[in-house]
């Protein structure tokens, strides 16, 4: 670390003081000086600080002087290898770690770099992971030169002030999360190591499986089990259409002889409208109620990857890319600055100085919104809360202010980070609801509409704001008559379980104690790099083979796949993290019983691999031997049993073609250009054209013997219908149980 000489501020309080105070308390002036000897000028102390990325490098060199060289390590450069175990797992449960392959020439450079440095300055991401590149970067470094000042730096956003305050108190490098790091990774690679193997034998080569990811993938197929397993049942809404004066609104059957209405049926429905036609239509109350509405706290990593889904579409891993280049910095102008701080947090905290500025701001902008004293959110239960929540690190550049220096991605992911910062210092809004019964025979009816009173902290937000304001009703008194013009009868089917998407995995692994904010995105990363589910229309539906993988280790791991467990793991390594458990001892206590159960396991589970493959009456096109289905990575196909002489492969039938006459089978295809969305058309192509983008499954139609196809939609949900245009048949509960 770059340390100015103690003679150079002596020197410069002397130029301050008068002549006198210099003299002493004589009063005399000062004796002439003497011209003084030239003196060689001493070296500066140079530093080297090292970074994860060349990105954040860039954006911290521009905040320090001269004497300082800012490098990048690329992330991990020590690890285990990937072809062994590389664990001491009959003792010690210590680790093998080597340099990583292709990184061999990184840390060559820093090597090189340190032995010109007085000081080592490592300022990897202050996490279990940052802390763990920064343990091995001192051990690899201090081999490079005798006794190197080697210290650690840590920061919460990248900012001139926040990166100078951390050179200036460098610290120890944090044993108790390098021990939580190492204790997951042995972790991962233990069940790794041991249940890839195992899927290999028993289901296909080149198969692999995670301690984490295993149980999002069970999460994952539980979900579609449901969802395979749900029939749609119909039921009906009834509104009317009303009017006073001249306005017109609608209200909704609310009650039906006092009881919640059940209309089951068009007939049920048409029943109820024919008992009220001559009936009048009378208020019967009128209520106003008035709702608050609290603002909510700053983003951790998983309320922000939840709502960058939800509002914009974005996937974890894209959320956290676009975060990482607003937290690392962005140009603007001539300045390169870290926008927002650490990404990867549970905890919504804010500190005090942060609090502070929001405050001012809100004072000078929303002078009425401003409550009395800062609002502190409480930490969710089992939050680390070792940094702050995601907020920006400067509140006055707002969003329209960097607009124009950011992508649309990055401005629309900063805005919403921006607003719920500020927002949630801000005054609750108000809302108030007008509610009209209406009386006509036995039913009631109901009608309302809310206004917004006072907006609070709404009036901060743009991309994140509600749409509470409804149409206003008219002003209505107990026991005067509206006009009724006329029914609206309309058929619904109930909606099963929704399939996991980005935002709903992230909240339920969140909720369960499942991973922690660095992981949730490579958990799903990986299921989708496996093939173990596909992302379609923001859904992700387990393939086949993540079903058979996922059925197999549920079945003969259920301890290792429960949720409950996993998150007590969570839990442990974060007690070692915080220096209350030993981090050998929670892998011994896990090793022993787990090694037991794969050699059971190895033993009686009954292998699959080949079992899968069935036999067709397709006769290979090429050479003419019969050819078989067979289970691949991307799912089941079609091969030629003369494989490897020939590779000859076709796409599963799904249905038969229901064209008539024509004989042939439906199978899955791509556009060859454009996006290249799926559709399913027939294999006599060209003499047949038929074509569905609806997936056809196995079930035939009992109405027309056409096959049924998956649709989904808003309304109904996931749900089955027949392909024929001509056939009325839904897929539902009542059709089921007719065609039982």
């Amino acid at each position: 670390m770059h340390e100015s000489d103690p003679r150079d501020a002596v020197e410069e309080e002397k130029q301050t003081q008068s002549p006198a105070a210099v003299a002493g308390s004589t009063g005399k002036p000062p004796a002439a000086k003497r011209t003084p000897r030239a003196t060689p000028a001493r070296r500066k102390k140079q530093v080297l600080l090292i970074v994860e990325s060349p990105a954040k490098g860039k954006t911290i060199e521009k905040y320090l002087g001269k004497g300082y060289t800012v490098a990048a390590s690329m992330g991990h450069l020590i690890d285990l290898p990937k072809s062994r175990l590389a664990i001491d797992v009959g003792d010690t449960f210590e680790p093998e770690y080597i340099t990583v392959r292709g990184k061999a020439k990184i840390l060559k450079d820093l090597k090189q770099k340190a032995r010109q440095a007085d000081t080592i300055l490592l300022a990897s991401d202050n996490d279990r992971e940052g802390e763990a590149i920064s343990f091995h970067l001192r051990n690899a470094l201090q081999g490079g030169r005798t006794n190197p000042d080697i210290q650690r730096i840590t920061f919460n956003e990248i900012t001139p002030k926040a990166i100078r305050e951390a050179v200036a108190h460098p610290g120890e490098i944090d044993m108790s999360k390098v021990n939580a790091q190492k204790a997951r990774r042995i972790l991962d690679r233990i069940v790794g190591y041991y249940l890839s193997p195992l899927l290999w034998k028993k289901v296909k080569n080149g198969l692999s499986a995670g301690r984490v990811q295993s149980v999002a993938l069970r999460l994952i197929c539980e979900r579609e089990a449901e969802i395979e397993a749900f029939l749609p049942e119909e039921y009906w809404s009834l509104d009317a259409e009303l009017r006073k004066g001249k306005q017109v609104f609608m209200a909704q059957l609310a009650s039906l002889a006092g009881e919640k209405p059940v209309l089951g049926s068009e007939s049920a429905t048409r029943a109820v409208i024919e008992e009220l036609k001559d009936e009048g239509f009378k208020v019967a109350e009128v209520r106003v109620t008035e709702k608050v509405s609290r603002p909510r706290p700053s983003f951790t990593t998983s309320t922000l990857q939840q709502t960058a889904a939800n509002r914009f579409g974005f996937t974890a891993r894209k959320t956290m890319q676009i975060a990482q280049g607003l937290y690392e910095g962005v140009n603007i102008g001539a300045q390169r600055l870290g926008l927002i701080t650490y990404m990867r947090t549970d905890s919504t905290r804010i500190s005090e100085s942060a609090l502070t500025e929001a405050r001012e701001f809100i004072a000078k902008e929303y002078p009425g919104e401003l409550p009395a004293e800062p609002i502190v959110y409480a930490a969710a239960k089992g939050a680390q809360d070792a940094h702050e929540a995601i907020r920006p690190t400067y509140v006055t550049r707002t969003p329209a202010e960097l607009k124009k220096h950011l992508t649309s991605e990055e401005f629309r992911l900063y805005s919403i980070i921006w607003e719920r910062f500020v927002s949630s210092q801000m005054n609750p809004s108000k809302a108030s609801t007008t509610t009209v019964d209406f009386s006509a025979g036995r039913c009631v009816f109901r009608a309302s509409s809310t206004k917004v009173v006072e907006k609070g902290f709404q009036k901060a937000l743009a991309l994140l704001a509600s749409k509470e304001q409804t149409k206003a009703l008219p002003a209505f008194q107990p026991g005067e008559e509206v006009e009724r013009l006329k029914f609206h009868p309309e058929q619904h089917f109930t909606m099963g379980p929704s399939r996991f998407t980005d935002a709903t995995i992230v909240k339920t692994l969140e909720e369960k104690g499942i991973g922690r904010p660095s992981t949730y995105a490579p958990i799903i990363s990986v299921l989708l790099d496996r093939y173990y589910v596909v992302r379609k229309s923001r859904q992700l539906i387990p393939t086949i083979l993540g079903k058979i993988i996922n059925d197999m280790l549920s079945k003969s791991f259920p301890e290792l796949l429960d949720p409950s467990f996993t998150a007590a793991m969570e839990l442990k390594l974060d007690e070692v993290e915080e220096g209350k458990s030993d981090w050998q001892t929670m892998i011994r206590d896990f090793y022993g019983p787990f090694q037991g159960k794969v050699t059971s396991v190895q033993e009686t589970l009954e292998s699959v691999k080949g079992v899968m493959d069935e036999k067709t009456d397709v006769l290979c096109d090429v050479c003419g031997r019969p050819m078989v289905k067979k289970l691949g990575r991307y799912g089941f196909f079609i091969a030629c049993t003369g494989f490897p002489e020939c590779r000859n492969t076709k796409p599963v039938p799904l249905a038969a073609c229901p064209r008539p006459g024509c004989g042939g089978q439906i199978v899955a295809r791509k556009r060859k250009r454009g996006r290249g969305r799926e559709f399913y058309g027939c294999t006599n192509y060209p003499t047949c054209d038929f074509v569905t983008y609806f997936k056809p499954t196995d079930s035939p139609c009992p109405k027309c013997g056409y096959f049924l196809v998956e649709k989904e939609d808003r309304q109904r949900g996931t749900y089955k219908s027949c392909i024929n245009p001509e056939c009325d048949y839904l897929h539902t509960k009542e059709a089921d149980d007719q065609s039982a």
